[in-house]
């Protein structure tokens, strides 16, 4: 009875903890169930929602869209516009400046240097007074001089009268004809006398003047090379050079075939020719005037088969300085237009050249040409292309011709 009891109770536990289970496993089932639902409806709520505004963005905005996509995926090249320029016949030599006068100032009489009047490197005229040496001694050298040939002039007077007076003696044979002769022979010495002082007076003056060292040109003058106070005289060398600016020369050498050429071509005749000369300074600039061919060498240099060529250039601001380095471009003085293009807008292929031309739709096409002669970094097209047209030097590697392109101008 008691055994009984037991299992009716133990069977009662186990049925309510089975419907317990029941009940929490049907509760856990309806809320994901909810959860689901809810997320299902949120997704699609989105869904609808993004679908509709960009149904209304492609709507409103779909003209704008698409040209700026367009627009953003042409490649984008340098240009650079076909153009007519000089291509006269020109060669290019260096050249070294030259003063057309160098003078070298020299003492050409003994003293101690007393003055230097000049500011070294400055600029001087033709007959400015650069260095002065001690005067006294030559001062007293003019005086003496000088009373020499007063003393012999005197003389001289004195001569004069006893020949005349001799000489009418003669006449009356009052005076032996051996008289008369002693004083012709003293007028004479008298005389030699006169002009000998004259010339001693002339030397000292002359070597007064020589105490003034003097520039002979206009020109600009170096550093000195004696300091004041020193004893100089014609062979202590230079005191200082003056060298000349305007005008002045550059030298250049050219080939010996270049020189043929142009004989051929008529540009050079005899001492007439028919060239002139430019320069470019160093800082790549050139220079504002032209110059002119004023001497052919006679000879060839054996050792360089080249020829001397002088060219004279007007310096009035002084900007050519002797010594200097310049390039000379020399050209024909008939002027010679052609059309050109960069050198990098070149290709080439089995055909010969040809260049990309943009055209005025931005679209790519090749253009085969015919090349003539290079100037600098240009070539002269003979065949191909019109003045204007757009030819493509940055970017070629990304096109292709019929492409449509974003055309950039070359900057100058």
């Amino acid at each position: 009875m008691q055994a009984r009891v037991l299992n009716n109770g133990m069977r009662m536990v186990m049925i309510r903890g089975a419907l317990a289970a029941a009940c929490l496993l049907g509760l856990y089932g309806q809320v994901m169930a909810e959860e689901t639902a809810t997320k299902s409806t949120t997704a699609w709520e989105a869904k609808t929602s993004a679908a509709s505004t960009k149904a209304t963005t492609s709507t409103t905005g779909n003209k704008s869209t698409k040209s700026t996509t367009t627009t953003k995926s042409r490649p984008s090249v340098v240009v650079a516009t076909v153009r007519t320029r000089d291509v006269s016949r020109r060669q290019i030599y260096v050249g070294r400046v030259q003063a057309i006068s160098t003078v070298q100032l020299t003492a050409r009489v003994e003293g101690f240097l007393e003055q230097r009047d000049f500011t070294e490197g400055s600029y001087v005229k033709k007959d400015q007074k650069l260095f002065l040496i001690e005067q006294a001694s030559y001062k007293a050298a003019v005086e003496q001089s000088e009373a020499d040939l007063e003393g012999n002039q005197a003389q001289l007077k004195n001569d004069q009268i006893e020949y005349e007076r001799n000489k009418k003696l003669t006449e009356t044979n009052d005076v032996t004809q051996a008289t008369l002769d002693s004083s012709i022979a003293t007028l004479g010495t008298g005389k030699a006398n006169v002009k000998k002082s004259e010339a001693a007076l002339a030397t000292s003056k002359l070597n007064l003047s020589y105490t003034e060292v003097r520039s002979p040109i206009d020109g600009r003058v170096s550093a000195a090379n004696i300091d004041v106070g020193n004893l100089v005289s014609p062979s202590t060398g230079t005191l200082a050079t003056v060298v000349s600016m305007d005008p002045i020369y550059v030298v250049f050498y050219v080939a010996e075939k270049d020189l043929i050429e142009a004989r051929k071509a008529g540009l050079v005749k005899g001492t007439k020719v028919a060239l002139t000369p430019y320069l470019q300074l160093s800082d790549g600039s050139m220079y504002a005037q032209p110059g002119k061919l004023d001497y052919l060498g006679i000879q060839v240099e054996q050792t360089t088969d080249t020829i001397e060529v002088r060219a004279v250039f007007p310096n009035s601001e002084h900007i050519l300085i002797p010594g200097q380095f310049v390039n000379v471009t020399v050209k024909t003085d008939k002027k010679k237009t052609a059309l050109v293009v960069p050198q990098i807008a070149l290709q080439q292929d089995q055909s010969g050249y040809y260049v990309l031309v943009v055209d005025k739709n931005d679209t790519v096409k090749k253009r085969t040409v015919k090349l003539g002669q290079q100037v600098d970094s240009d070539w002269v097209v003979t065949e191909g292309l019109t003045e204007g047209e757009r030819v493509i030097v940055g970017g070629i590697q990304k096109v292709t011709p019929g492409l449509l392109v974003n055309a950039v101008d070359q900057k100058a």
